[in-house]
């Protein structure tokens, strides 16, 4: 049997400017040698094709940072190399991420041209005043004409909206929902607003001038969340994405079932054969080391079996449909409390049907203090 398809993440780390909500490995720099980027980009790329032999190409997924900065002839350029070096699944999923600014959305129709065929949209907000709060550089009328440019341009679009913001109430986020919704794209991904250490909305909850909502108005805010995608015909498949049947991330899929995939860029993280490689996270360390090496890898650890099972664990109990504890369990040993387990089950905030465990829409919300109740030490 051939091995499953790999996954291939390509970090671009550059952003007009750093937002502050944002712990993602993103820079600002005043010039970008893009020659020398598409360059250092293709020889990590082509390390990675030497290492995993036979294995073709499920999905790619270029992130950032904002990788609708690059030149779509650079995106081109690594879309070919993938397909040379590995070959490209007949249905590969090719996705950008993109901010919907004009500037950028009128690069999409060449973007599609290189052959992309899903974009995902960093709208955040479908209000004026939360997008200045975020720190986002479009307003809600630019937005809306990026995606309907995106949604002229590629098959499959996506957009992200960040919620349970300070302030916001129930009913306003319901307006704002059932207004996104109306759009008719296939796929929305709905983060709650996240205070992330080392980011300026950290410093500021840190003297005490920003608060966000608490648990019970956060839940409240999720629970309906994923009662109106339900509604609407995009179920919650993941704790935060929402998608059409079969319009789900196969790429995110990859990661949360925890299958290969490969990184390249600075900062980019991969899984492959056992191992966890880790790429430099500055973009000129990360050049530096692709011309001296041939590549940007500063760290590669072989994952010991309980490690392995534990992340996959980790990872699949954020999916709707569970994980499959007999192929976690064929790491190691199961790394769970059995008898907290079956309490969480009486408590209807697991299910458990055979071998499959996953969480019930009760225990979603709370799936983190879960986890770390039912890991084994």
């Amino acid at each position: 049997m051939s091995p499953d398809p790999l996954a291939l993440y390509i970090h671009w780390p550059f952003c007009v400017s750093k937002c502050p909500y944002c712990d993602f490995n993103s820079h600002v720099r005043d010039a970008v040698d893009q020659a020398r980027w598409r360059d250092a980009l293709l020889a990590d790329l082509s390390h990675e094709a030497v290492l995993t032999p036979g294995r073709r190409i499920g999905s790619i997924f270029f992130g950032g940072g904002t990788p609708s900065l690059m030149p779509p002839a650079t995106v081109a350029a690594l879309i070919e190399a993938a397909d040379r070096h590995w070959g490209l699944a007949p249905d590969c999923e090719i996705t950008l991420e993109a901010n919907p600014s004009s500037v950028e959305a009128a690069r999409f129709a060449d973007v599609a041209a290189a052959g992309v065929n899903r974009v995902s949209l960093g709208l955040q907000s479908l209000d004026d005043a939360a997008l200045g709060f975020l720190g986002r550089a479009h307003s809600v009328a630019e937005g809306l004409g990026a995606l309907e440019t995106a949604q002229a341009a590629f098959a499959r679009v996506s957009f992200d909206l960040i919620y349970a913001l300070p302030g916001q109430s129930l009913v306003g986020w319901e307006g704002e929902l059932a207004r996104a919704l109306g759009f008719g794209t296939g796929h929305l991904s709905l983060y709650q607003l996240t205070i992330e250490p080392g980011t300026r909305f950290a410093t500021l909850a840190a003297k005490g001038e920003l608060t966000i909502p608490d648990a019970d108005a956060a839940a409240d805010l999720f629970e309906t969340t994923r009662a109106m995608t339900a509604a609407a015909g995009l179920p919650a498949y993941e704790i935060s994405n929402h998608a059409r049947p079969g319009e789900e991330s196969r790429h995110n899929l990859t990661y949360w079932r925890y299958r290969d995939y490969v990184g390249v860029g600075p900062g980019a993280h991969g899984r492959r054969g056992g191992h966890a490689t880790f790429r430099r996270k500055k973009p000129e360390n990360w050049l530096s080391a692709v011309d001296r090496n041939g590549h940007g890898i500063e760290a590669e650890d072989a994952l010991v079996p309980q490690e392995q099972a534990i992340e996959a664990l980790l990872m699949g109990l954020r999916l709707r449909e569970g994980v499959d504890l007999s192929r976690i369990e064929a790491f190691g040993a199961l790394p769970v409390d059995a008898p907290r387990v079956d309490r969480l089950v009486r408590e209807g905030l697991l299910a458990r049907d055979g071998n499959r465990l996953r969480a019930t829409d009760t225990g979603m919300p709370v799936l983190e203090a879960m986890l770390r109740e039912i890991v084994a030490a």
